[in-house]
């Protein structure tokens, strides 16, 4: 399988010539902005990391480390959040981002079907472990952990839109939507 492409170039800053992973002022200063916020630096950790995240894309070494620094923490204190929470990415994912549930509730209702039937019609590797994302990069199917909604099971998200019950018709129509967007 190749490696992913990103759906849309991602703008990102080069890191400089002292190998410093550079953020734009205007999200610098949302950032520092941020901090205010938490009587502990450190607190402010999962906000940085989904900030960083919305405006790259992903989180690359160079965001975790640039974190770290910004909260004068090691980079283990951010890698540890980076590795454990499952909404953080650290690859960049296709402008649609398809994840499927896999735990048991949703693995009962046919969440695997679901998975297999999306990675056949996308042309992915429904054995592969981890996300995969369609050559033009539009594509990205993933399963997840449980998305908290067992008894409208299987269920699974489209970036943001959340949707249950999915049979291998009702997942056409959403890669279907998406097509259009």
């Amino acid at each position: 399988m190749s490696a992913p492409v990103p759906a849309h170039p991602v703008e990102m800053t080069a890191p400089s010539a002292k190998g410093t992973f550079i953020v734009p002022q205007a999200l610098e200063a949302e950032i520092d902005e941020l901090i205010t916020h938490y009587p502990v630096k450190r607190s402010a950790s999962l906000m940085l990391l989904h900030s960083l995240q919305e405006h790259f894309g992903f989180l690359s070494k160079e965001a975790i480390e640039w974190t770290a620094n910004k909260l004068d923490l090691q980079p283990i204190n951010t890698y540890e959040l980076v590795t454990f929470y499952p909404m953080f990415r650290q690859q960049p994912v296709g402008k649609h981002h398809l994840k499927v549930c896999r735990t048991l509730s949703c693995a009962l209702g046919g969440s695997y079907k679901i998975h297999k039937h999306l990675c056949d019609r996308l042309g992915l590797d429904s054995r592969a472990h981890g996300p995969q994302t369609t050559r033009d990069g539009r594509f990205t199917v993933e399963f997840v952990e449980c998305l908290a909604s067992c008894g409208t099971a299987p269920v699974m998200m489209c970036n943001e839109d959340f949707h249950e019950a999915v049979s291998a018709e009702k997942a056409n129509k959403i890669v279907e939507e998406c097509g259009r967007k």
